[in-house]
């Protein structure tokens, strides 16, 4: 039996038992930086499997973190972390929003290679239609309002598949293997402080990728992805003053209508002939009744680019908006960065590698064009784009499933061959860059 068989064999043998991790992390959705539940159990299965593995603060650096609830809801999934089953040596590292795991494979002499998994889920209430494959089976969300309606739950199983893999075939791989579990990708909250943490320096390949249903494109894999959007994400709050509106409307100073003159005007920012731009204000709440000058309103936008530039331009013209309207009424703006992320451009060399070997070796559909352009935004794209920088290469693949529902939707589901295919690329992957 070869290498590439042992993978094979390797990844299908593990099916059961990752279906059924799946079907755990499922039923028990943790959103971004709340994964604390999560976390732990990542922690527990590398550490007996014998890999050197990071935690807490060691993951990802705290400053650099994007879109952190409040102390009290980090506090309150703590606890129910802890009452859901959490591994009690590991969980406190991710007190705080502090989640994320690194494990660290160490084979001697060779390249560095990283590999990213997410495993956080969306603020999305999960279908109880009797229909709907995981409320059938009895693993749908109990935690209400967080559901894997992207398929990390699966991104993070694959990530353990690999890990379990790797460390079979240990003897026949030579350099350095980091698997990256990264906690708030929804949102692209989270990459940004781990590369910041400084994991990607001295990365000679990276690797990640998406579950995505490939039916129109007839295989299991396309090894590369590009054009990705650039993007940065915004709260703002409009402050004001109170007045009466009948008695004295001129004593307030309104934030509600300071937030309305910047949604006008936030929509109808010129668009730029370079590529793609996006701008959507999502939410918008404020004022207490009536007949009140609304001192308060909150507001959440996101822009969106082809390119870091073109989204730097949407970015810079609606800062000038936000601070201009506020002024306009003689309100003040309180702007917070939520989450942001730049493009992705794997690259083709890389890409046509995997391509190869999976045809030749792992019995895996290729399409006839390894490179499709992205949608949405992911921000994996700080990752590639450092180990990039440093003369690396990287890529962002896209494997298939079959799906239930579009991602984002409460129907969502996959077909969990996903998981065993999965972990046949990446491992597929590491081996030929690692022999």
């Amino acid at each position: 039996m070869n290498i590439y068989e042992k993978i094979i064999a390797s990844a299908q043998a593990q099916a059961e038992e990752l279906t059924a991790l799946r079907r755990d992390l499922h039923k028990h959705a943790e959103t971004g930086w709340l994964e604390m539940r999560t976390t732990s159990i990542i922690a527990r299965k590398l550490t007996d499997l014998g890999y050197e593995i990071l935690l807490g603060e060691d993951v990802c650096l705290k400053e650099s973190r994007m879109g952190v609830p409040s102390q009290k809801v980090l506090e309150e999934a703590y606890q129910r972390a802890i009452d859901q089953g959490a591994d009690p040596e590991f969980v406190e590292a991710t007190r705080g929003g502090m989640t994320g795991v690194i494990g660290i494979l160490r084979c001697g002499e060779g390249p560095v290679l990283a590999m990213r998994f997410d495993m956080d889920a969306l603020g999305v209430i999960e279908s109880d239609e009797p229909d709907h494959f995981p409320t059938a089976q009895g693993f749908a969300s109990i935690n209400h309002g967080a559901m894997h309606a992207c398929g990390h739950d699966g991104h993070t199983c694959v990530g353990l598949g690999v890990a379990k893999t790797l460390m079979q075939i240990k003897d026949q791989l030579h350099g350095t293997i980091k698997l990256i579990f990264q906690p708030a990708e929804e949102g692209v909250r989270g990459a940004k402080s781990i590369v910041d943490k400084g994991h990607l320096e001295g990365v000679d390949y990276v690797l990640g990728a998406h579950v995505s249903n490939l039916t129109k494109n007839g295989c299991d894999l396309v090894p590369g992805a590009f054009g990705s959007l650039s993007t940065s994400k915004y709260d703002v709050v409009f402050r004001g003053k109170s007045a009466h509106a009948g008695v004295a409307p001129q004593e307030g100073n309104n934030a509600l209508l300071a937030a309305a003159t910047a949604l006008l005007n936030l929509q109808a920012i010129p668009r730029s002939g370079g590529g793609a731009t996006r701008i959507n204000v999502g939410k918008l709440v404020g004022g207490t009744g009536r007949n009140v000058i609304a001192d308060e309103a909150f507001m959440e936008i996101e822009v969106r680019g082809d390119t870091s530039e073109l989204n730097e331009y949407m970015s810079q013209y609606a800062l000038r908006i936000l601070e201009n309207a506020a002024a306009m009424h003689q309100c003040t703006v309180e702007i917070r960065l939520m989450g942001a992320s730049c493009s992705i451009t794997s690259d083709k060399a890389l890409a046509e590698r995997i391509a190869q070997l999976s045809k030749t070796h792992l019995d895996v559909t290729v399409s006839d064009n390894v490179m499709i352009k992205s949608g949405g935004s992911e921000d994996y794209a700080y990752m590639i784009t450092r180990v990039q920088e440093q003369g690396g290469q990287g890529v962002f693949m896209r494997i298939h499933a079959d799906m239930a529902g579009p991602s984002h939707n409460r129907r969502f589901d996959f077909d969990e061959s996903f998981i065993p295919r999965g972990i046949k690329i990446f491992c597929g992957a590491a081996y030929d860059i690692l022999k």
